[in-house]
């Protein structure tokens, strides 16, 4: 399965991805906008969206992304590796 987490914290975008490979799942992590984000989105299984650390502006560009490709999205209030293992719980089992 793979992933795609926007927003999150910087310093914690290798424990995002070491969390995701521990449900066996492949992590792209974008904690935040380096240019167009819906060219590097690609297409995932699943998009999930850290909505306080993130711009309005992203989370709308990988909204209609997500959409234009039916890919589900989670949106997630908070950036914790818990809030993060609940909705890979919920996905991924």
């Amino acid at each position: 399965m793979s992933v795609v987490i926007i927003g999150g914290n910087e310093r914690m975008v290798c424990q995002y991805s070491d969390i995701c490979r521990g449900f066996g799942c492949k992590a792209k992590v974008f904690a935040k906008e380096n240019g167009p984000i819906r060219k590097k989105i690609g297409n995932p299984d699943l998009l999930i969206l850290f909505t306080n650390t993130v711009s309005h502006k992203m989370v709308l560009a990988a909204a209609q992304e997500a959409k234009r490709n039916n890919i589900p999205v989670a949106r997630i209030h908070t950036s914790s590796a818990a809030a993060l293992k609940g909705v890979l719980n919920e996905y991924c089992a």
